[in-house]
């Protein structure tokens, strides 16, 4: 396939990129800087420089290209803060960035749209046991700080999936980890001393690696049924204890700071809700329906292939 991908030089976009192109498909990435120009041509991609936020540039930008799908990326979790503002780039590039990437879909003739999702759509807070599958409420907001981030998840999901003439598959992936994700911040951050978590662990969370990801995103662009949402993780949640542990083991790096929770919300609020959250996501579908297996089912082999091949996507 033809294949748009806007956020081509991100965390996932990268790897991402390569997983299309061994398959055989030719990309086009989408990206907001030039200088992310010559790193995409040697992946093999070609590349349009344009701000996916500015919706007659983008359409301007496009205009001519032919592609078969567009694949929705875009994040701006770079300048991720541990407290949410009203104005949060990336619900802006959910919200509005989806509606102008399916303007983009039809304008170049794509006939499938594969957007970025997340878990924590499902809610946080307190979920239990329990694996959340597909058939989850999901979007519903709580009431609480980062209903924001609820809100615009439910926003692009149902923009994709009311799209016209779109076949839309939307992946709740789990938080990302691997090269230039939030693990590579930790790691930074707990080099400093600057890590917090909650005392006693804090909750459960799903994750899953970059590669992984992509590998699960080109089987939903080749298999993924229209209409369907797939839950992207790997098969073990785990503590924000255990995963910070296991990262600072693995980087020589002193562990995070434990605080009483009621002060991690002073200090980080956003960082308190998800890290006081346990929330279990089974990947089943994606299994069964994408043929996708993680390669990297747990954090510890995860945080192994950190350690030992650190510049993958780079």
């Amino acid at each position: 396939m033809n294949v748009l991908l806007a956020g081509a030089s991100g965390a996932i976009g990268v790897p991402l990129t390569r997983h299309l192109i061994s398959a055989g498909h030719t990309v086009v990435g989408v990206s907001r800087t030039p200088i992310n120009h010559d790193a995409l041509r040697a992946l093999g991609a070609e590349t349009v420089v344009v701000d996916a936020m500015d919706r007659e540039a983008l359409l301007r930008a496009v205009d001519g290209l032919r592609a078969d799908a567009v694949i929705h990326q875009l994040t701006a979790l770079k300048n991720a803060s541990p407290r949410l503002r009203a104005d949060d780039p990336t619900g802006a590039l959910r919200v509005r960035g989806t509606s102008n990437l399916l303007e983009a879909a039809g304008l170049v003739g794509a006939r499938r749209f594969i957007l970025q999702s997340l878990s924590f759509g499902y809610g946080y807070g307190d979920h239990g046991t329990r694996e959340l599958t597909e058939q989850d409420p999901f979007g519903h907001t709580q009431g609480g700080y980062a209903d924001s981030v609820i809100a615009a998840l439910e926003s692009a999901e149902r923009q994709a999936f009311a799209a016209r003439g779109i076949e839309s598959v939307a992946l709740r992936y789990g938080i990302f980890y691997g090269p230039n994700t939030f693990s590579d911040l930790f790691v930074d951050m707990m080099r400093r001393r600057l890590l917090p978590i909650p005392r006693g662990g804090g909750g459960q969370a799903s994750w899953v690696h970059v590669e992984d990801a992509a590998a699960a995103t080109l089987a939903a662009l080749e298999r993924g049924r229209p209409g369907q949402a797939y839950n992207v993780v790997d098969d073990e949640p785990v503590t924000w204890r255990n995963f910070t542990g296991a990262l600072a083991d693995a980087f020589g790096t002193p562990k995070p700071w434990e605080l009483p929770l009621p002060v991690l919300r002073l200090a980080a609020p956003y960082l308190a809700v998800m890290m006081a959250s346990t929330l279990r996501v089974s990947n089943a579908r994606a299994r069964r329906e994408l043929g996708w297996t993680p390669s990297l089912p747990t954090y510890r082999e995860g945080v192994r292939r950190m350690r030992t091949v650190p510049h993958e996507a780079a």
